[in-house]
């Protein structure tokens, strides 16, 4: 039987680049609203929270019959917001194993079958790994030098070995094999239950701290990551964090909505 999957939505209101911009709804639905959607069409989840730290969020995700908690305000990270809303919904660590899926606020096109990805990886693991992620292999037009796509490097049981910013592996002769490519790392995260109580307990590590990248200090503390290796069948939909990018988005959902005329989904 596969263990339950639930998936929390953290929705800081606050934002630098794009202040409210999980309440911006130019496409007649707020974009909160499209991620809930979006996160319902994924198989795996028996259910769906937000998590917020502003009540406007919340009346905006109960107006539209979804679900949420509010939680502090003062949290450094998403992952820490999850845990309070755990401890909140009193989801229980034992037994079963529960498994908790982290979806971004502002992701609203990520594919379904991605979050089913992350959640089998997790699931077709020992119990030993605690936590799992996706990863893709770099699109034609993709940049491995580019630190902004962060990178990741698997061990032959599909653990995770090391994330960096910079390209790895380093094909030194040009001969690389194909199970040895670049990967490009897609910041979705799946935790078993009881990983979030002991999440908090982590403390910040050298390498997280050097290259910006919170998923290091689980591999520095000696945990386990899965990486589930994603082959998209189109174009992936990227996170929001900018006015022109969520302008984009706006032009697609129209462009969309075009060939159903009755929807704007």
């Amino acid at each position: 039987m596969n263990s339950p999957a639930i998936a929390i939505i953290p929705a800081r209101l606050g934002s630098t680049r794009l202040p409210g911009k999980v309440l911006l709804d130019r496409t007649g639905k707020t974009l909160i609203q499209h991620v809930y959607e979006t996160a319902q069409r994924a198989s795996c989840l028996s259910r769906i929270i937000v998590a917020t730290d502003d009540p406007r969020v919340a009346d905006t995700v109960r107006a539209f019959g979804g679900e949420c908690v509010l939680t502090s305000p003062s949290h450094p990270n998403g992952t820490a917001r999850l845990a309070e809303a755990c401890r909140v919904l009193a989801l229980p660590e034992s037994p079963g194993d529960q498994i908790i899926v982290n979806l971004q606020g502002d992701e609203p096109e990520m594919p379904p079958a991605l979050i089913e990805a992350a959640v089998d990886a997790l699931r077709r693991s020992p119990p030993t790994v605690e936590t799992a992620t996706v990863a893709v292999p770099f699109a034609p037009g993709d940049d491995p030098v580019n630190p902004n796509l962060v990178k990741v490097v698997r061990r032959p049981d599909g653990t995770a070995m090391y994330f960096s910013r910079a390209p790895i592996p380093f094909d030194r002769d040009g001969e690389a094999r194909a199970d040895a490519k670049p990967l490009r790392h897609l910041g979705l995260y799946v935790y078993r239950r009881r990983f979030l109580a002991r999440y908090a307990t982590l403390r910040e590590t050298p390498l997280e701290r050097t290259e910006k990248l919170e998923q290091l200090r689980v591999l520095e503390h000696g945990l386990s990551m899965a990486v589930a290796v994603f082959e998209p069948d189109g174009p992936l939909g990227a996170g929001i964090d900018t006015p022109e990018q969520y302008e984009a988005f706006v032009a697609r959902m129209k462009r969309r909505a075009e060939n159903r005329p009755n929807s704007m989904d």
